[in-house]
């Protein structure tokens, strides 16, 4: 019995222990620490005070907000198209002969600059010659039947029909003559107008056939340019509106042009208008069938305010940017225009020389927060002028050159 309640006694005594040490465990982990010495918090890590950081130009929840800002700058805006056209001759014919024949002269060299009414081409027309003299000749033997038929008729030695068939009979004769003289003109071609011939792809003694290609003629003293627009511009679009060219074949050279005709009929498939340009071209640069970049100007504006892209933040199916006034951001909503060399127009909401932030708006919560400028490096500010006379800070500038 006694050794049964010694077994017993000694595990609950250890329980008891247990369950008192962990209780006394417990509380003493709930209880409160004593406060640390004031040595150890601003020592433990050195600039971490708000002041310090501020010192550091850090940003600190409910401070300045660190931007990047850019000024509203006028500059000369074009409202433009551009489109793709060709370079094409002001006149342009293939020579051909309407008879065929034996080429007998060629009156050009290839490449020659021949004038309107010259004879390029000669062909074999000894038989059309002949038929020619022969009509000539029968002709002034019709005419003298004819004056001296009509001297008798006169003197009353013949009738009047007799005198009346001789004029007839000259008439005949006289259209036989024009139809032997035009036959005859058929065998030289002649320049319909004053150009350059190309390369000719006959040579004396050839046969050729009637319709067949002997020679191109290319008058380039003017130039035309072809090219599409899509219809939904062809109301903004008149003759005489000033056109830029731009020629791959020629690099940096930039040919002026203007409207010379509109087609008025578009295109059904591709829903665009043909329109045709004229360019001077005296030192005969451009060539026919060249590739051509065409800028048509719509509209000029001398003074419009521009900012940088990357200034507007849109809200929905609105615009806004961030305004520094007073070294404080406001949302400001604008309306823009074109966009161009990313920079876009603002037509309303703003005034050149306005300050707007171009990077940081999204540290920007509301209105009123103030802000802390930096330039592109990294360098501060506060939303003046930089030293070095550029109206813009950061790398929101603005960098657009205005066309001449």
């Amino acid at each position: 019995m006694t050794m049964n309640f010694r077994k017993l006694l000694y595990p609950a005594v250890a329980a008891i222990g247990i369950v008192g040490l962990g209780t006394v465990a417990y509380f003493a982990q709930r209880a409160p620490q004593a406060p640390l010495e004031k040595t150890s918090s601003a020592a433990a890590v050195p600039g971490s005070s708000a002041h310090d950081k501020k010192a550091r130009g850090v940003a600190t929840t409910g401070k300045e907000v660190t931007v990047e800002v850019a000024k509203v700058i006028g500059m000369k805006l074009q409202d433009e198209i551009n489109a793709a056209g060709a370079i094409q001759s002001n006149q342009s014919v293939m020579l051909r002969p309407e008879v065929a024949g034996r080429i007998t002269r060629l009156n050009f060299s290839d490449g020659q600059t021949v004038q309107k009414g010259q004879v390029l081409i000669a062909l074999d027309a000894a038989v059309n010659q002949a038929e020619v003299q022969q009509a000539q000749a029968e002709l002034s033997i019709a005419k003298t039947n004819f004056k001296r038929n009509a001297e008798l008729a006169q003197q009353k030695f013949i009738a009047e029909r007799v005198k009346e068939e001789s004029a007839v009979n000259v008439q005949v004769l006289e259209a036989r003559l024009a139809l032997a003289q035009a036959r005859l003109s058929k065998f030289e071609i002649k320049a319909p107008f004053s150009g350059t011939v190309g390369i000719r792809t006959v040579s004396v003694g050839d046969y050729v056939k009637d319709g067949a290609d002997l020679v191109n003629l290319e008058d380039i003293s003017s130039v035309k340019v072809d090219f599409r627009v899509p219809e939904k511009f062809i109301d903004r679009i008149q003759k005489g509106q000033a056109i830029e060219i731009l020629v791959d074949a020629l690099p940096g050279k930039e040919f002026r042009a203007q409207v010379d005709a509109i087609d008025p009929q578009i295109d059904s498939a591709g829903r665009s208008a043909l329109l045709r340009g004229r360019v001077a071209n005296p030192a005969g640069k451009l060539k026919p069938g060249m590739f051509a970049r065409v800028r048509l100007i719509l509209d000029e504006r001398e003074n419009a305010m521009v900012i940088p892209e990357e200034a507007i933040v849109p809200i929905g199916n609105k615009n806004t940017v961030w305004k520094i006034v007073d070294a404080r951001a406001q949302r400001i909503e604008v309306r823009t225009g074109l966009r161009r060399a990313a920079k876009v127009e603002i037509t309303d909401g703003l005034r050149i020389g306005d300050t707007v932030v171009t990077a940081g708006q999204m540290r920007l919560k509301e209105d009123g927060a103030p802000v802390r400028i930096v330039q592109g490096g990294g360098q501060s500010g506060n939303g003046q002028q930089p030293s070095g006379g550029s109206p813009v800070a950061g790398n929101g500038g603005a960098m657009a050159v205005a066309r001449k």
